[in-house]
């Protein structure tokens, strides 16, 4: 292909550079990688051809601007491939794993390079660079070392064989994950057995069976973690059974699907590369280069709140029990599949508050733009406008322009909020576009959510937990709008990873504060506000059910730990006889409180970017806690201390050390008194 004829091969004339994904076709792809490796090895060859010493100029910034075309079309395919994951780009995924894999190796294990680097890096005190600048000596220098770049070759050759196969695995364990959790969506003949689901749910388990050619069924669709939102409505419990056991389920059956092997491959493969690389564990290989320090810190942080957390869970299990015994004609033990369920009748007797019932209010446009948009406007400024000029990747997926209030462009924001099978589950936010001053590129991000769409004409309720997510995404998606960086190493969420979570986090504050509530919760028939007492109420329960919250989560963290402490050598036969041994050895070994996600389909881990890394959760919500106490010392919404947040932390991105922003930031290092607190961990 030409130049002419593949539109991923120069760069997009849409505005922002947003791809041109009318005229990219899935066969454009791979030609287009393929140039796009040769022409950056060619920018790497030139760089270490050159007879002159390494000086910034001729060998970082140079660097920097290496890789544009393969950054325009990884963005691009990418996006797709989480999104959209027809079975072309499937295959065009599987094939591109280990091609992907082999040309960073390329780059990060070039010995010519990493000399030149190391140059630089030796002289840094001497030279006459600016903050960002040296930062990023700094970086290049540690990411290089890191990722082994002072091997020798024949460790080299052994170490870009184990990367390129790790890529083939976690490939194979996002495409089994997809087709598994496709395949055990659960399908009821009759509507009665979804009895308790809203209308607008019960229209959207038929609009899903319908697109399956099931028409006049229902079909309960998978999300990623385990259980299911419609749980704490359903009021067979069958039923709940059902959904329960096909969540549980996913990549753990004998079948095309099975994820069981190929885990215990991936968790084989990165130990043996951690030993490779000087270290004892996999978990001690990715810890050393985040803000944690060591797996030893992030353990003493998990059992520490392990311990209250499980205690916290089984007081909230006994009044679920109580509940049970006194209501139900023929009591019986109370099943993680009940817990949801039962929740709620504890959350409306204890405080008269049906979260169900609350879905009217959240109509999923109105929760967009009068709270989401409400709230970054006041905040910041910027302001966002329909593109419907624009064509995204798919259908769905709309697209924004933000402004900042002196009109000055910030970037497009891309929201695909519906679920379907071809979407990876969860919700994320993306790079399709990466900010940079040095290449003259303004941000282009995207938000993926889940949300089942209704039948036609139905509006889009939303749940708490779902505006939950929207609102958290969306501080991600700030984070990549925000940042303004010279190099694109340092754009947007290119942070530490137990440090990303927290901008999003933070977002999360302004869904129960009143101006913002005020603003977007609204019946979305009637346009009546949400009653007062019952926001009194919401914000009673912040801390309800936090036992179990915080248990799943602490469970699936120190899961994701213990497969990054196995060592080299050791091999693991039975998954789930390894995760029962694991969380008994937290306390944390539960069958009524189930980990968040159990190993066959714990994607953060296996296929996402965050192995031996889930812990980054919970570490971010440190510093998110204490800001929040912040923003509310403050004055909570306002330009001035939006002003503050988006100068000192959103608009640095990863150029300056994460915990250094902070303290810029604040003032001082977190407080976890503010965590304890909000997870009722305090006592």
């Amino acid at each position: 292909m030409t130049v002419a004829t593949n539109p991923l091969l120069q760069p997009s004339a849409l505005t922002y550079g947003l791809p041109d994904f009318a005229a990219i076709r899935p066969e454009h792809y791979l030609p287009a990688f393929r140039q796009a490796f040769s022409e950056q090895l060619s920018e790497i060859r030139a760089i270490t051809a050159v007879r002159s010493m390494p000086t910034f100029e001729n060998t970082i910034e140079a660097l920097e601007r290496s890789g544009e075309l393969l950054d325009r079309v990884a963005h691009a395919f990418y996006t797709v491939s989480s999104a959209d994951a027809t079975a072309d780009i499937q295959a065009i995924d599987e094939e591109l794993a280990p091609l992907m894999a082999a040309h960073e190796d390329a780059i990060r294990l070039d010995a010519p390079l990493y000399w030149r680097v190391s140059q630089v890096h030796a002289q840094l005190d001497d030279l006459d660079l600016d903050a960002e600048q040296r930062y990023l000596v700094e970086r290049h220098f540690r990411e290089m070392t890191h990722a082994g770049a002072a091997l020798e070759d024949d460790a080299k050759a052994r170490l870009t064989g184990l990367n390129q196969r790790l890529s083939t695995l976690s490939t194979t364990f996002e495409k089994n994950l997809l087709n598994d959790t496709n395949e055990l969506a659960v399908l009821f003949d009759d509507a009665a057995e979804l009895d308790g689901l809203t209308p607008g749910e019960l229209s959207a388990t038929a609009r899903a069976a319908a697109d399956r050619g099931q028409e006049g069924k229902h079909l309960v669709t998978l999300p990623l973690f385990s259980g299911h939102p419609y749980l704490a409505s359903l009021r067979v419990r069958e039923s709940r059974r059902r959904i329960m056991a096909a969540s549980l389920a996913r990549g753990s059956r004998d079948n095309a699907n099975d994820n069981r092997g190929v885990l215990a491959e991936i968790v084989r493969l990165r130990a043996e590369r951690a030993a490779l690389l000087g270290y004892a564990s996999h978990a001690a290989y990715v810890t050393a280069d985040e803000t944690a320090g060591s797996p030893e810190a992030v353990e003493r942080m998990l059992r520490r709140l392990a311990a209250p957390a499980a205690r916290n869970a089984d007081r909230e299990r006994s009044a679920l029990q109580e509940i049970i015994d006194a209501n139900e004609p023929e009591p019986f033990a109370l099943e993680a599949h009940d817990w949801a369920f039962y929740t709620e009748k504890v959350r409306q007797a204890r405080y008269d508050i049906d979260s169900a019932a609350l879905r009217p209010w959240f109509e999923a446009e109105r929760v967009l733009r009068d709270g989401v948009f409400f709230a970054a406007t006041r905040l910041y400024g910027v302001t966002f406008t329909e593109r419907d000029d624009l064509v995204a990747y798919h259908p769905g997926a709309r697209v924004f322009e933000v402004h900042d209030a002196d009109g000055a462009e910030v970037g497009l924001y891309v929201l695909d909020l519906y679920t379907r099978d071809s979407k990876r589950g969860g919700a994320w936010m993306n790079p399709i576009v990466s900010q940079s001053a040095l290449r003259g590129t303004l941000p282009v991000v995207v938000n993926n959510l889940n949300v089942s769409r209704p039948g036609d004409g139905q509006p889009t309720l939303l749940t708490l937990d779902e505006v939950t997510t929207l609102f958290h995404e969306f501080g991600h998606a700030l984070h990549g709008l925000f940042a303004r960086v010279t190099y694109p190493h340092f754009a947007g969420t290119n942070v530490f990873r137990d440090f990303v979570e927290f901008p999003s986090q933070v977002n999360e504050m302004w869904i129960l504060w009143s101006e913002v509530l005020d603003n977007y919760a609204r019946h979305h028939e009637t346009g009546e506000p949400l009653d007062a007492a019952i926001v009194d109420r919401l914000r009673a329960t912040e801390t309800f059910d936090q036992g179990h919250a915080t248990s799943e989560y602490l469970a699936a963290a120190w899961l994701d730990q213990a497969w990054h402490r196995v060592p080299e050598g050791v091999e693991v036969g039975d998954v789930a006889a390894f995760e029962v041994a694991a969380l008994d050895d937290i306390g944390l070994h539960d069958p009524v409180v189930p980990t968040r996600y159990s190993s066959t389909y714990f994607a953060h881990v296996f296929s996402g970017g965050y192995s031996a890394g889930y812990y980054s959760y919970i570490w971010s919500e440190v510093l998110d806690a204490d800001t929040v106490e912040w923003f509310r010392e403050n004055g909570g919404l306002t330009r001035e201390n939006g002003d503050r947040f988006r100068g000192r932390l959103l608009g640095v991105g990863g150029s300056k050390d994460p915990l250094e922003a902070y303290r810029d930031f604040r003032g001082r290092d977190a407080d976890i008194a503010p965590l304890l607190t909000r997870r009722g961990l305090a006592n």
